[in-house]
């Protein structure tokens, strides 16, 4: 194959992997707005190392499910806004930085106040069997505003 159809074969490659990256993104949220928290394996590694902040790692899908129900199980209508995608792909790795705007609302409140959350999600990614999956996700979140205990059982902040 001549050096010129191979690179622009490789360069049609990193497009797609780059948009199958974008798209997965994409999934997540709305698999998070819809609380379909078993639809993350669609998104995530089965032993996906991720810290949402706290400055702890954690390991494994039955973790960050478990994480995302917590936070998400006790709120009302939720959108997780996720843009300004940088993706660098390199062969069967990437690495992906995306900013991301989570807006909570209470149970039952519709038109009451929201708890938003601003930030960035560098995401680890690998080409696995299934296709391309997060294998570490860090999120950094650079502002919260709202009332924050929209997102707990009981309405208390702990």
């Amino acid at each position: 194959m001549p050096e010129a159809t191979r690179d622009r074969n490789s360069g049609i490659q990193t497009l797609l992997d780059e948009r199958d990256i974008h798209r997965a993104l994409a999934r997540f949220a709305r698999i998070a707005d819809t609380k379909r928290f078993d639809s993350l394996t669609e998104v995530f590694a089965d032993d996906v190392q991720f810290d949402y902040g706290s400055g702890q790692v954690e390991q494994g899908l039955a973790a960050l499910r478990a994480l995302m129900s917590h936070h998400l199980d006790h709120c009302g209508g939720t959108q997780h806004l996720i843009g300004s995608i940088f993706v660098d792909v390199d062969g069967d790795r990437a690495v992906s930085h995306a900013y991301v705007q989570a807006r909570h609302q209470r149970v039952g409140d519709f038109v009451g106040p929201v708890f938003d959350s601003n930030g960035e999600y560098t995401d680890q990614w690998e080409r696995r069997a299934e296709g391309w999956r997060i294998v570490r996700r860090d999120a950094s979140w650079a502002m919260n505003t709202g009332d924050p205990t929209i997102l707990s059982a009981n309405g208390e902040l702990g």
